[in-house]
């Protein structure tokens, strides 16, 4: 019996066509399929432009620059995320301001109110596991005029309902966001791939200009950036994926759903809840349990891949050590991030993968 993994890539035979023809072309780099990637993004989401990057990780640091924060000005970020989403911030000059989490493992709303002061210019809002952020967030961000950047990176796909009404792809929620293409994520582009969207024709402008060392059309430096630009052949392959993620993400809600059906009489087992008028993108799937060590050896034992998602919050990191918050205490952070624990959810996985984790599950 094989090992069941958290996640697996999709390869195919239209994904391989794709990028052996990007290769065909010589042109490697800067080349239409960057341009058909970023602008058939863009469509998915309903933002006003896109463009691809090498990874979520320098998205999120471009969008700073894109919003011009820098020395001295403060954004705020959830401390329960990956360390990406703060580290971010002071590479950009800025200081990182961290907030707890909401009961759906998003940054509390009332957090956010109470952190916001007169240095604060902008919100790192992440869609952590593929849950959309409290919406009550972006209405606060518009009124208080802070820049709402979305890190979206494990939140392909998900949508919420806004004060209109009408459904919202993350993408085109905030102000600017950013994605990973990591090979574990819901899209994946053969390797390390990221992308940065934006709503606001103000930073549509700048958003190809940052990731080609911040020049113009007229090959002149119009703002501080760097060679942060996706190769032709991950975009190519991109391409390909992002006509696949509806799909893919059906699947995931079917496994999804399923576990929540199914284990919801094990009260061993602290199931996720979505938020109301949304749709998840299953990015993870994290159950919260009381002894996480015998949670995953259990599952351990049944060859299922189990592991703890965030165990070490961003502003107890090392990195963090002589940050104001370095010992500050956060209540729902401190509560869960050693007990949440992923268990595995793809869009390629089997449905006897699914039973087993199922049966695993209720065994415990």
């Amino acid at each position: 019996m094989l090992r069941i993994p958290l996640a697996r890539p999709s390869w195919d035979d239209e994904m391989r066509q794709a990028a052996i023809a990007a290769l065909d072309s010589k042109q490697w780099v800067k080349g239409q399929q960057n341009i058909a990637f970023g602008q058939s993004f863009a469509d998915y989401c309903g933002a006003l432009a896109a463009t691809p990057c090498q990874n979520g990780s320098v998205a999120l640091w471009a969008a700073l620059q894109i919003a011009e924060i820098s020395s001295g000005d403060e954004v705020i970020v959830p401390s329960l995320t990956f360390i990406a989403s703060a580290t971010a911030i002071p590479l950009a000059g800025a200081n990182a301001i961290f907030v707890d989490v909401d009961e759906y493992y998003c940054m509390d709303y009332q957090a956010v109110k109470e952190a916001i002061t007169e240095r604060t210019k902008a919100v790192i809002a992440v869609h952590l596991f593929g849950q959309v952020i409290d919406p009550r967030i972006v209405e606060l961000c518009h009124q208080k005029q802070l820049v709402l950047i979305e890190d979206a990176a494990q939140a392909h796909g998900a949508t919420i309902i806004n004060s209109a009404g009408e459904k919202t792809y993350t993408g085109a929620i905030g102000d600017i966001a950013c994605f990973s293409f990591f090979p574990s994520k819901n899209m994946a582009v053969g390797g390390e791939g990221g992308m940065i969207t934006t709503t606001k024709q103000i930073y549509s402008e700048r958003l190809n200009s940052i990731v080609n060392h911040g020049r113009s059309s007229r090959v002149e430096a119009q703002q501080l950036g760097s060679n942060l630009r996706m190769s032709e052949v991950s975009a190519a392959i991109g391409v390909i994926q992002l006509t696949r993620l509806d799909q893919w993400l059906q699947h995931r809600r079917y496994i999804a759903n399923k576990y929540l059906q199914e284990c919801k009489s094990n009260t061993k087992l602290n199931l996720p809840k979505v938020r109301e008028n949304s749709q998840h993108a299953w990015h993870q799937f994290c159950i919260l349990v009381e002894d996480e060590n015998a949670f995953i050896k259990h599952m351990d034992e049944h060859l299922i891949d189990a592991r703890v998602h965030y165990p070490n919050p961003c502003h107890k990191q090392p990195v963090f050590s002589d940050h104001p918050q370095h010992q500050a205490d956060f209540t729902m952070t401190d509560l869960i991030c050693k007990k949440l624990v992923a268990i595995p959810i793809f869009h390629e996985m089997r449905a006897d993968e699914i039973n087993r984790v199922i049966s695993a599950l209720n065994s415990y």
